[in-house]
């Protein structure tokens, strides 16, 4: 694996360095990396890395732009915003270093695609953002013996590691062996990000790649480190491996890609409706309409209530729920309303547990509302 001209002057700067140099830098330009989301964790892996010199990048990744990415995902422009993800991280990589392969995966990741497009890969980067997707990539890492380098991000949190039982170190199940409850743990559009701290966990993450790269470091196996924006203040938890580990431990009793949405409890929504769901047209009605009798009830918190809200809809935030259900008419037929839904769910769940029987869930929330029905109310 040579380097032109060209390719000296670009990397320069890393030829120099004692540890890394001419032959560190032909590694680099030898190794192959998948990053699995092209998102706010992927865009500074990616630029990195391609900016590092990277040989080949596979990006998978099936969602489109939207402006509420702007804020970390510094892959993308206002220009991109409705394209695929995957062909405008490939635009910005290529604009940044012509050198490096991309290698578009416009799919999802699944049980019956993951070992196919891990397989052609040296190293894959996880910067996905739900629990079946971080299971799955794990448990496909672990089969094919690849280094998994791991990062997440939460409001003003970030943790990031390296899985590698081939190397001597534990995986992500022996870390997390149980998915939390399905809702237990907000998303990112739930429970909101700072725009700079998926630079932050993600350049650790395309940091690791690097070291692994060029064979040199130590490494972040064995090593949990987690970060605090706040307070500006870095941790480090010691991990080991689980001999009972169901895939890397003694006696592996995965041996085979499951199904992870099963596994997280996630239930998949049928093709109809949901009984104890409306629409927000169906939501219109009610509110344009008092002789339905219906109220409708926003659950968002109230610092959401103010960046967005529907005249004539009452907050009852969902933190409140639990201590003022009471001074709901449990006899009375009501409609909650969240931001996608998620909690507007939850919401209706408690309420049926205490015994309310005429509540129902706004599906997709107020961004729906924002969509379909009044575009004044803003999307967030």
């Amino acid at each position: 694996m040579e380097l032109n001209n060209d390719e000296i002057r670009r990397y320069s700067r890393h030829l120099i360095l004692p540890d890394v140099g001419l032959a560190g830098q032909k590694k680099i330009k030898g190794t192959s990396v998948l990053c699995i989301g092209a998102g706010g964790l992927g865009s500074p892996i990616a630029l990195y890395l391609a900016a590092a010199g990277i040989g080949k990048l596979g990006i998978v990744d099936f969602d489109t732009v939207d402006y509420s990415n702007l804020q970390r995902q510094i892959l993308h422009t206002d220009a991109d915003v409705g394209q695929p993800k995957a062909q405008s991280a490939k635009e910005t990589i290529q604009g940044i270093n012509p050198n490096v392969e991309v290698v578009l995966h416009h799919t999802r990741i699944t049980s019956e695609n993951a070992l196919g497009l891990i397989r052609p890969y040296d190293i894959v980067v996880d910067g996905t953002d739900n629990f079946p997707t971080r299971y799955l990539t794990n448990d496909a890492c672990v089969l094919l013996k690849k280094p998994n380098v791991y990062g997440s991000i939460f409001r003003f949190e970030g943790q990031a590691s390296v899985f590698a039982p081939h190397l001597g170190g534990p995986c992500y199940r022996c870390l997390y062996p149980e998915p939390p409850p399905p809702g237990m743990v907000p998303s990112c559009a739930e429970g909101g990000v700072l725009g700079v701290l998926p630079g932050i966990i993600g350049c650790i993450q395309a940091t690791e790649i690097l070291k692994l790269a060029i064979g040199r470091g130590g490494l972040l196996v064995g090593r949990l480190l987690l970060f605090n924006a706040l307070d500006m203040k870095f941790r480090e938890l010691k991990l080991r491996r689980d001999p009972e580990c169901p895939i890397c431990g003694e006696h592996p009793t995965i041996k085979e890609l499951i199904d992870y949405e099963q596994f997280c409890g996630i239930v998949p929504e049928p093709a109809a409706g949901i009984p104890d769901e409306v629409t927000v047209q169906e939501m219109k009605k009610a509110l344009d309409d008092p002789r339905l009798g219906i109220k409708v009830l926003d659950v968002r918190e109230p610092f959401e209530y103010e960046i967005a809200h529907i005249d004539g809809v009452p907050l009852l935030p969902m933190s409140q729920l639990r201590q003022r259900f009471t001074e709901l008419d449990p006899n009375q037929q009501y409609y909650l309303l969240c931001k996608v839904g998620a909690r507007s769910h939850q919401a209706v769940e408690f309420l049926r547990e205490q015994g309310f029987k005429y509540v129902k869930n706004v599906r997709d929330g107020i961004n729906a509302w924002s969509e379909e029905i009044d575009s004044n109310v803003p999307r967030y």
